[in-house]
């Protein structure tokens, strides 16, 4: 889901379709919506030097835009060895599927029910092809199977939906918690602090080049939602609806029905720690 505000480091202007980093490429998928911004990013991820590439969150069964990552990897002389998902959302993952059958490739996931080959996701897992290296940091919250992969050679790192481009993103409920997402963001916010990671490669919307800028803006967001939704219920709205319609007034009414699984969440968070 996302808001009017801008983050820090977001380009002007649309997606950057290509080339993004010197060991990531994105292929932006056909299936722009207000959930899903521009469309989902599809990233190839190679050493330059290496003939094999990861490929991470195919995206949405488009046989047009799966056929066009093999493409587009075959282009640069790279061979898809991996796939892999950030979690199990259809905009990211239901091609993965198709994707295997054109690329021959396993696909790994936190949840079993998306693996393909057998083999998953486990927080720290260090993933190596062709000399590349991708980390697997566990970011729960968006939904319980969220994940993100540190690539440390380029101080970036691959957020799925965990954080966006540009606005902000959904907390979807009962499967997203709220704790979670935050303990998520935390983590990410270490990456950038201790790890020197600069640059977020979102699951939709443009690179951020500022990577602790977007976690803090992130958190700093949250905070301020989660203080308008707590008055608001002590002001009298009750219902998810009815605090919806207060306090995300702001936001396109299109996205009123994700900003609903956003305060259910933040109720539930409320409630647990006892402030409602």
């Amino acid at each position: 889901m996302t808001d009017a505000a801008a983050l820090p480091g977001q380009p002007r202007g649309g997606v950057r379709t290509g080339s993004a980093t010197p060991r990531a490429v994105n292929v932006l998928a056909p299936n722009p919506s207000a959930m899903t911004l521009d469309g989902t990013n599809t990233w190839i991820v190679a050493e330059p030097d290496s003939d094999l590439a990861v490929v991470v969150d195919p995206g949405p069964l488009d046989d047009g835009h799966l056929r066009a990552v093999v493409a587009t990897a075959e282009r640069a002389g790279k061979r898809v060895a991996l796939t892999l998902l950030t979690h199990g959302h259809p905009d990211h993952a239901e091609g993965a599927g198709r994707f295997a059958e054109l690329t021959g490739t396993r696909v790994r996931a936190l949840d079993p029910a998306l693996r393909l080959g057998g083999e998953g996701l486990a927080a720290g897992d260090v993933i190596t092809v062709g000399g590349l290296e991708l980390r697997v940091v566990p970011t729960p919250g968006h939904t319980a199977d969220s994940l993100c992969f540190h690539l440390p050679a380029d101080r970036a790192v691959l957020t799925g939906d965990t954080i966006l481009g540009r606005g902000t993103t959904v907390v979807a409920h009962p499967d997203g918690r709220l704790g979670d997402y935050l303990d998520s963001l935390r983590r990410l916010r270490s990456l950038a602090v201790d790890d020197g990671v600069r640059t977020v490669l979102p699951g939709h919307g443009p690179v951020l080049e500022d990577a602790q800028g977007a976690v803090e803006f992130y958190l700093a967001h949250r905070a301020h939602r989660l203080a308008q939704v707590e008055t608001a219920v002590e002001d009298g709205y009750v219902t998810p609806a009815e605090v919806v319609a207060h306090v995300y007034a702001d936001v396109d009414r299109s996205l009123w029905p994700a900003a609903e699984l956003s305060v259910r969440a933040q109720l539930d968070y409320l409630r647990e720690h006892g402030l409602i």
